[in-house]
């Protein structure tokens, strides 16, 4: 057994022990971590320089977008680093930043995607108070409190979960550094009561969430349903069912993982789950909020042809200069 202040570094699951796959798993999540970057920064770049997408609903992507990138990066740099290192350690403070930051961007998301329900919700079922209601200041305080939240129940969490004493191990059963993983391994009888208090405090506040969001769909769709014009219907329906998917696979993956039974606990599940919420919710975002959208995607293709326009004068400005100058052209002695 050894204690938690002995501790120096935790072993994490590898997805195989062949070589063959171990790389097949690098270049697996090389392609996933390198298209969410690419979406995700297209969006932040459009929303930012574009001034037709200053509304509320954009600016609540924009930080979606931003925990996107945060979840990925927390994570799948470490196991491809593992991956092609052939490797499976992680040092004990990398393990207590890796799991607060993840937690942290997992948490702002989670309320973000709370607040983008209803903002949803005004639009469809008070299109003439969304103005009113959804105000600049108004967007500001609510996407900090989101942040705000997130990093207090994360802080919460990591402060409790590495004060325990472990005396399990230090294998963590997962190919990330989490809360779950890390409770396996200690033996802290007095913590548990502390702990309880903290699961009971966050399965409120997320039940809260859940309930409000749950809430705030069926009053869309009955708004919906009430709609006279069947593309109008079809358009209210093609903006909220990908947000409920999502947020259905976000919050379903994470239950399970959370509180599963130990008896059907077995290496493969557990990674199949943890890639479902940590690593592919990220990489679906910017496609399945923003990519079937005709103004982002306007916003996207302008940024993009404006930016290839400005390379190429710039090219033929600086080659007309050098053929206008001759000394640019002799060779140097």
């Amino acid at each position: 057994m050894s204690n938690s202040s002995s501790l120096t570094q935790f072993l994490l699951l590898a997805f195989s022990d062949r070589r063959e796959l171990q790389l097949l798993h690098f270049w697996l999540f090389l392609a996933i971590s390198l298209a969410a970057l690419l979406a995700n920064g297209l969006i932040l770049s459009a929303v930012a320089c574009d001034h037709h997408l200053h509304t509320p609903r954009y600016f609540f992507l924009l930080h979606l977008s931003l925990t996107d990138l945060g979840c990925i990066c927390t994570t799948v740099p470490k196991a491809m680093h593992n991956s092609l290192q052939n490797t499976t350690t992680i040092s004990y403070m990398g393990c207590a930043a890796q799991l607060f930051f993840f937690y942290f961007f997992i948490s702002a998301e989670y309320f973000l995607l709370t607040i983008m329900c209803y903002d949803r919700y005004v639009a469809i079922c008070k299109p003439l108070h969304y103005g009113t209601l959804l105000g600049s200041r108004t967007c500001a305080h609510m996407a900090a409190a989101a942040w705000a939240a997130g990093f207090l129940h994360t802080l919460l969490h990591t402060a409790n979960t590495f004060s325990l004493p472990l005396c399990q191990g230090n294998a963590l059963g997962q190919f990330f550094c989490e809360i779950p993983a890390i409770h396996k391994l200690s033996c802290s009888h007095s913590g548990y009561l502390r702990e309880i208090g903290l699961i009971v405090f966050s399965v409120c506040l997320e039940f809260s969430c859940f309930i409000f969001i749950v809430f705030s769909y069926v009053q869309i769709f009955r708004a919906v349903l009430r709609i006279p014009c069947e593309q109008g219907r079809h358009k209210a329906f093609s903006m909220c069912l990908p947000h409920l998917a999502v947020v259905s696979l976000f919050v379903s993956t994470g239950i399970f993982s959370d509180l599963k039974p130990p008896s059907i606990s077995s290496p493969s599940p557990d990674l199949v789950v943890a890639v479902l919420y940590s690593v592919v919710p990220p990489a679906l975002n910017p496609l399945i909020y923003s990519l079937r959208n005709q103004e982002l995607k306007d916003a996207v293709r302008k940024m993009m042809t404006g930016c290839s326009s400005r390379a190429i004068t710039c090219l033929f400005s600086s080659a007309q200069h050098s053929l206008c100058n001759p000394l640019l052209t002799q060779p140097a002695f």
